[in-house]
C-alpha cells in the first residue's frame, strides 16, 4: 500500500454504537463515524457550532428529530444537518440501524483535482478536460 492510503471497514456486527472511522483511517480534515443502533435506542440530542453533518443510512431505518420535527430515512438516503441545529437519531424500526456520520466545516476547495491519461503522465489537466477512459474488456474483469 503506498503511503498516505489507509483502508477501514464498516462493521454492522461490532456490537459499538460508535466507531470513529475518521481515526482508523488518519482523516483530519472531516468526521467520519459509524453509528449503530438496536431496536428502541436513540442517541443524544445534540448539535454542533460550526460543523455540518451529513448522515447516510446503511441498514434500517432513521428517525431523525431535528429541532423536534421527525422525519423517516431508509436505507440508501441522505440528509444534512447545518451547524447549529439540534439533532437526535432514533431506531424505532424492529431491526438494527447503522448510518454513516461526516461532518465537517469550512468552505469546500473543489475542482482542485488533475486529471491523467495513462500512469506514466507526470502532470494532468483538469477533470472536465479528459473523456473518460474506455471500459474493461470481458477479459479484464474478474469473476
Amino acid at each position: 500500500m503506498q503511503p498516505g492510503v489507509t483502508i477501514a471497514r464498516i462493521d454492522r456486527e461490532s456490537g459499538e454504537r460508535f466507531l470513529t472511522l475518521r481515526r482508523q483511517l488518519g482523516v483530519s480534515s472531516f468526521g467520519i463515524n459509524q453509528l449503530t443502533l438496536l431496536p428502541g435506542q436513540r442517541g443524544r440530542i445534540h448539535r454542533h457550532e460550526r460543523q455540518e453533518e451529513v448522515y447516510l443510512v446503511l441498514e434500517g431505518t432513521l428517525t431523525l428529530l431535528v429541532e423536534g420535527e421527525e422525519s423517516e430515512l431508509g436505507e440508501g438516503e441522505l440528509i444534512r444537518i447545518a451547524p447549529q441545529l439540534r439533532r437526535q437519531l432514533v431506531n424505532r424500526g424492529p431491526g438494527r440501524l447503522v448510518v454513516l456520520a461526516l461532518g465537517g466545516e469550512g468552505e469546500h476547495h473543489g475542482r482542485d483535482g488533475e486529471a491523467f491519461a495513462s500512469w506514466e503522465q507526470p502532470s494532468g489537466v483538469p477533470p472536465q478536460e479528459l473523456g473518460l477512459p474506455a471500459d474493461l474488456d470481458a477479459t479484464e474483469i474478474r469473476g
